[in-house]
């Protein structure tokens, strides 16, 4: 059986699952076995419940134009781009990410990325966002691409970040746009 055979309340009840799945496996039982009590855990879930609502509004705001990144990133961030290919690797700063990571994609876009939150989930100082991003290249195509970002928080910034992406629509439109004139 495959999700496209699943009524929709059973395929997004099955991605949910998935991801919650592929969460726990990232961050294990870690919390279960050093939570010494009731209190952690009240004050894990006031964590949890402000972190998602920093990323939360932080998204809402790119989608509303705003700069996610600098939003919600230390400036000493260490960002890591997970795959294969040119810009797959580790930026150990902000400006270092948004020169390097993310500049050689959005110089070649006309839009800024337009973010589709379809999930944020959160474990004591981890959260993790799963969404679609669009926008228009240079050359007038479209840009789409799926997105799940794994952010460590501390005091309301997200101080290291994991991220998975079709890195061959990223590279595509790095290759086959020119930028945008500075």
């Amino acid at each position: 059986m495959t999700f496209s055979s699943l009524p929709n309340h059973l395929d997004r009840a099955c991605r949910k699952l998935l991801v919650a799945s592929a969460f726990l496996a990232i961050i294990g039982p870690a919390h279960a076995e050093t939570a010494p009590g009731a209190g952690v855990e009240i004050q894990d879930t006031a964590v949890e419940t402000q972190n998602k609502a920093i990323v939360r509004t932080a998204f809402e705001k790119w989608r509303a134009g705003g700069n996610v990144f600098a939003e919600l990133l230390a400036p000493d961030v260490v960002w890591t781009i997970h795959g294969s290919g040119p810009v797959a690797g580790t930026y150990r700063s902000l400006e270092d990410f948004v020169e390097r990571g993310s500049g050689p994609l959005t110089s070649r876009l006309t839009t800024p990325v337009l973010p589709q939150v379809h999930d944020i989930f959160a474990d004591g100082d981890m959260v993790i966002i799963r969404f679609n991003g669009s926008a228009t290249t240079t050359s007038g195509a479209p840009y789409r691409n799926q997105f799940v970002w794994i952010f460590r928080m501390k005091d309301g910034s997200v101080v290291e970040a994991e991220a998975f992406l079709d890195l061959v629509a990223y590279q595509q439109v790095v290759e086959n746009n020119e930028p945008r004139a500075r």
